[in-house]
C-alpha cells in the first residue's frame, strides 16, 4: 500500500481515501449500471416489441429469473466470505466475472433466435447469475475499505453520482443510438434489432473497462481473516437475518424501493411512446431526467445528512418522490395538461430527485448493518449480509419486474402497435408510472421509520470493533 494513500491522524480501521481510490470504486456502480440500467429500462420494450414476446410471457420468465437469484445469492455471499481469491477477497470478482458478463449482456439483445422463450431464458439467467457474481462482492467491498461513517458517506455520494452518470448514459443514450442506427429511425419495431445489438456491444465493452479500472484502485483493509471466515456457511445468511434487527429492516426497504424503480423504469418508455406520443427524442429526454438530479444533489448528501439526520432526509426526498408521481398522474389525467411536455419533464425531475437521494443513500446503510452484526457476533460476514441484501432487492425487482408485463397483458396492450394503444392500455400504463410506484413509496417511508442505527451509534459500534481486534 502506497503510505500517500492514507492520510495522516486517522485511527486504525477508520482510513481516509484519495479521490482517485473514491473514483475508482465508484466506477464500479458506472459499469454495472450501463448493463443494469439498460435491462431495467429497456430490456421488457425489446422483448415484447422487437424480439416478439407476449407481455406475459416476458412477466412470467422475470419472475423465474428473480427467484433463480434468490437461490443464487446466498451461493455467491457464502462463496465469497469463505475464499479468497489471489487478486482480493471481493475486488477479484469484477475481472474474472466481467468478462463473462458483457457476453451474455450483448447476448441479450441478439434477435438471432427471434421469438424464442427458450433463448430469452438461457441468456436473460446467465446474465443475472453472473450480475450477481459481481454485485455481491462488489457491495462488500465498500465495507472492507474504511469503518469511517463520514468517509463511507462521501464513499457512497461518489458512487451514486457515478451509478447515475450511467444510468444517464443508458437513459439518454440508449434510445438516440438505437433510432440513430436503426433502419426506420425507431426503438420499438423488429426492424430496430440489429441497432440493438450493436448498442449492447458498445455499452457492455465501455463497462468492462470501467470494471478493470475499478479493480485496480480498490485496497482491501477492513476484511476478516481466513481463519475467522472459514466456517461460514449458508445457513449463516437466515442466522443473520433473524438476530440483526437493522438488516432486517433494511432488507424490506430494499424490497420495496427497487419494485417502486423495476415498475416505473420499465414503464416509462411506454410512457413516452403510447401516452405522450413523443418521439426517440422525446423520451430520451425523459429517461436521462431519471438520472439527471444526482448531479446536482448526490453531492449535497454528506451536507443534508449533517445538517437534517439521515432519517428526516429519507422522509424528505420520499415525499418529494411521491409528489412527483402525482403530478405526473395529474397532468396525463387533465386534457388541458396533457399536450405539454414541459410538464412532464418538470415532473420526472421532481420525482427523479427523490427517487435518487432515497434509494442512493441507502448503500452507505449496508456497512453499517455489517458492523452491527459483527459487534454482536464477532463475525464480520459482508459477503452474507450483502447477499442478503440482493435477494430482498432481487425479489422487489421481481415484483417490479412481473408486475409490468402482467398490468400490460391486463389493459390489453397490443405489441404489434409502435404508436397507438387503447385508453385502457394507456390507463394502465399510467398506473405503472405513477400510481403503483407512490404506493410502494408510502411503505417504504414506514419501513425505513424503524432504522435504528444513528451515526453517533455506529461510530462507538466500530470504535468497540477496533479495540477488540
Amino acid at each position: 500500500m502506497n503510505p500517500t494513500d492514507i492520510k495522516g491522524g486517522e485511527e486504525k480501521g477508520f482510513y481516509k481515501l484519495s479521490w482517485l481510490q473514491r473514483i475508482g470504486f465508484g466506477s464500479g456502480d458506472l459499469a454495472q449500471n450501463l448493463i443494469y440500467q439498460t435491462v431495467c429500462m429497456y430490456l421488457l420494450l425489446f422483448y415484447t416489441n422487437v424480439y416478439g414476446l407476449d407481455p406475459s410471457a416476458a412477466a412470467f420468465m422475470f419472475l423465474i429469473v428473480r427467484v433463480v437469484d434468490v437461490l443464487w445469492d446466498p451461493l455467491v455471499g457464502t462463496f465469497v466470505d469463505k475464499h479468497n481469491p489471489r487478486l482480493g477477497k471481493y475486488r477479484s470478482y469484477l475481472v474474472l466475472a466481467g468478462v463473462p458478463l458483457t457476453g451474455f449482456a450483448i447476448l441479450c439483445f441478439w434477435n438471432g433466435f427471434s421469438g424464442s422463450l427458450l433463448y430469452a431464458y438461457i441468456t436473460y439467467v446467465g446474465l443475472s447469475m453472473l450480475y450477481t457474481l459481481i454485485n455481491v462482492p462488489y457491495g462488500a467491498l465498500n465495507a472492507s475499505l474504511t469503518r469511517d461513517t463520514n468517509e463511507i458517506t462521501t464513499l457512497t455520494s461518489v458512487r451514486m453520482f457515478l451509478a447515475n452518470t450511467g444510468g444517464l448514459a443508458v437513459a439518454y443514450g440508449i434510445p438516440k443510438l438505437v433510432a440513430a442506427l436503426s433502419p426506420d429511425g425507431l426503438t420499438n419495431t423488429k426492424e430496430s434489432a440489429g441497432a440493438w445489438f450493436t448498442t449492447m456491444a458498445i455499452y457492455g465493452v465501455c463497462g468492462l473497462l470501467l470494471l478493470i479500472f475499478c479493480f485496480s484502485q480498490c485496497k482491501e483493509r477492513v476484511v476478516m481473516d481466513a481463519k475467522e471466515t472459514e466456517n461460514v456457511k449458508v445457513s449463516d445468511l437466515w442466522v443473520e437475518f433473524v438476530r440483526n434487527r437493522p438488516l432486517r429492516v433494511l432488507a424490506f426497504f430494499f424490497i420495496t424501493a427497487f419494485a417502486m424503480m423495476a415498475v416505473g423504469n420499465s414503464a416509462g418508455s411506454y410512457y413516452m411512446i403510447y401516452n405522450v406520443h413523443g418521439s426517440s427524442n422525446d423520451m430520451a429526454n425523459f429517461m436521462a431526467l431519471g438520472s439527471i438530479p444526482s448531479f446536482i444533489f448526490m453531492p449535497m448528501v454528506p451536507w443534508i445528512k449533517k445538517k437534517i439526520g439521515k432519517r428526516a432526509m429519507f422522509n424528505v426526498f420520499l415525499t418529494i418522490a411521491i409528489v412527483g408521481m402525482a403530478m405526473l398522474y395529474i397532468i396525463s389525467m387533465t386534457p388541458a395538461l396533457k399536450g405539454e411536455i414541459w410538464l412532464v419533464y418538470v415532473a420526472q425531475f421532481i420525482k427523479s430527485t427523490g427517487v435518487i437521494v432515497a434509494t442512493g443513500y441507502m448503500w452507505a446503510l449496508v456497512p453499517e448493518v455489517i458492523s452491527y452484526g459483527e459487534y454482536t457476533t464477532g463475525k464480520r460476514i459482508s459477503g452474507i449480509v450483502n447477499a442478503l441484501t440482493g435477494i430482498f432487492y432481487k425479489a422487489g425487482m421481481a415484483l417490479g419486474g412481473v408486475v409490468p408485463g402482467l398490468v400490460l397483458a391486463y389493459v390489453g396492450f397490443d405489441n404489434s402497435n409502435a404508436t397507438e394503444q387503447s385508453p385502457f392500455a394507456e390507463q394502465g400504463i399510467l398506473w405503472l408510472v405513477a400510481v403503483i410506484p407512490a404506493l410502494l413509496l408510502l411503505l417504504a417511508m414506514f419501513i425505513i421509520s424503524k432504522y435504528e442505527l444513528d451515526d453517533k451509534t455506529i461510530d462507538e459500534i466500530n470504535k468497540k470493533i477496533e479495540e477488540k481486534r
